[in-house]
């Protein structure tokens, strides 16, 4: 059974608003007192947050469906609904969230840094809210809206000052064990580690972290063996300590070939050729370690780095590598702390954006997009003809109908608001002040002008056939005040 896990895909669902309420206010000799419908509740957010407990995303790999509650109805008298409870997840610290495309949207390093994962939806409002002067008694309310769905992507990148990196059954685990309180696994395995330990290292008045990352084998940069799944580990260090085994009993293998099969597969990952080296060499414990390590030393140092002869069994040479590794903690600290940090600009999306688009399709359709038009589609109450009406002229307000008639969109022409299959779709029934009279002839003309029939029903209406009335009729010309049209709409 696995026990750590540092990529998953979380599928973050955020609660729906509540409907809003329609209520009518009464008490004895006021019968109707006007509406006293409250507010849907807000749904919860589902929130990330690092959490100095968690070390792993295994609870991710087991639950990765997470779903907050919704809001709840409105209610009369003013009662707004409950609003939904926030589902608060814990992640470690230097945990990065990607979306579907690999953007990253979020890289949460220290203690108690919040993300918002997934928004709820706002309630709906209602009929006492859309109460306005010209509406005395709305007959409706708004509903809630869905809450946010989203499919996320979260990596875990250990947050450490140093790296041990090196070949398996090198040694990692047994000096993270020796300089630190971290209690890994050890055996003379013949493959890696699972897992990334952490241990926090004290010398002097310095205190860093140190990190044993496994994996490292020959093609780990190219996806082989587990190499490329815990090289993210190492992107957050200021050192890497190559621990280079010295006592190895496999003939093809030797401290310098190793420590060189391992700087290529980091130089192939990228982004790690400027972090500064020590070179640990380790098991000088065993006569045949020491003899290797008293003869690869000069070879390394020649290159220009600093080399330790350790023993993370014996403890031989630790105290000395602790301090080195310290040194450098300190200048890279000093460095970051010198340098001027980069301001982080935030850019928020509009609030209340009031812009849409009217897309005409080859299928004779048109699509209407826009954070409004659709937001207020999930809105409304399709049962109910008020709010529909409701719908009309804020959509109207907007200019959606005024972009349709300049697109060339005609009645009865099929509309959709939305994307894909949430997309709402209606036929098109124009207003007057989208140009409904102008709609039946081509655009700039009026047929009551240009009709044969124009201005005969104002002189001489009773000597009109049935069948002239019938083509005023179609043409929109007809006089309305002809008892014999009145009939023809009550057909």
């Amino acid at each position: 059974m696995a026990t750590f896990v540092d990529r998953v895909t979380l599928l973050a669902f955020a609660g729906s608003g509540g409907d809003g309420c329609v209520s009518v206010h009464r008490e004895k000799f006021k019968p109707l007192g006007g509406p006293d419908g409250g507010n849907g509740g807000r749904g919860g957010d589902v929130i990330l947050f690092v959490d100095p407990g968690t070390t792993t995303l295994l609870d991710f790999h087991h639950s990765p469906h997470r779903r907050a509650t919704n809001g709840s109805l409105g209610y009369g008298d003013y009662c707004n609904g409950k609003e939904g409870k926030d589902l608060i997840l814990p992640v470690p610290n230097g945990t990065v969230i990607k979306d579907r495309d690999g953007n990253i949207l979020a890289d949460l390093v220290g203690n108690g840094t919040r993300f918002i994962a997934a928004q709820g939806g706002k309630g709906g409002l209602g009929n006492a809210g859309l109460a306005s002067s010209k509406r005395r008694a709305p007959g409706f309310a708004l509903k809630g809206e869905p809450g946010e769905e989203r499919s996320l992507t979260l990596e875990l990148k250990s947050v450490a000052d140093i790296g041990l990196i090196g070949f398996p059954s090198a040694g990692k685990s047994s000096l993270i064990a020796a300089i630190s309180s971290a209690k890994p696994k050890i055996a003379d395995y013949p493959f890696t580690t699972l897992a990334p330990n952490l241990g926090v290292v004290q010398a002097g008045d310095t205190r860093f972290t140190v990190a044993d990352v496994p994996g490292l084998i020959p093609g780990a940069s190219e996806g082989k063996g587990l190499g490329l799944e815990f090289l993210r580990h190492v992107e957050r260090c200021a050192a890497l300590v190559h621990v280079l085994d010295c006592g190895t009993l496999e003939t093809d293998r030797d401290p310098v070939k190793d420590f060189d099969i391992i700087e290529e597969e980091l130089s192939f990952y990228g982004g790690l050729s400027e972090r500064p080296r020590i070179i640990a060499l380790n098991k000088v414990d065993l006569p045949d370690g020491k003899a290797m390590a008293d003869m690869v030393q000069p070879i390394l140092e020649a290159r220009g780095y600093p080399v330790f002869q350790i023993s993370a069994a014996s403890h031989i040479g630790l105290t000395e590598l602790n301090y080195a590794m310290a040194r450098i903690i300190q200048a890279a600290r000093k460095a970051e702390a010198a340098q001027e940090k980069a301001r982080i600009v935030l850019r928020p999306a509009p609030v209340g954006d009031s812009g849409f688009s009217v897309t005409a399709n080859e299928d004779g359709s048109f699509t209407v997009l826009g954070e409004k038009p659709v937001r207020w589609v999930k809105q409304t109450d399709f049962g109910n003809t008020e709010a529909i009406g409701y719908l009309a002229d804020r959509l109207a307000t907007l200019g959606v109908e005024r972009e349709l008639f300049k697109k060339g969109a005609k009645a009865k022409d099929e509309v959709r608001i939305g994307a894909g299959d949430a997309a709402v779709i209606f036929d098109w029934e124009p207003t007057i002040e989208a140009g409904a009279e102008l709609l039946a002839g081509p655009r700039g003309g009026d047929l009551r002008i240009e009709s044969p029939w124009a201005g005969r029903y104002i002189e001489d209406d009773d000597q009109l056939s049935d069948d002239e009335i019938a083509m005023q009729w179609e043409n929109n010309v007809t006089n309305p005040r002809d008892p014999r049209v009145q009939e023809e709409v009550e057909k």
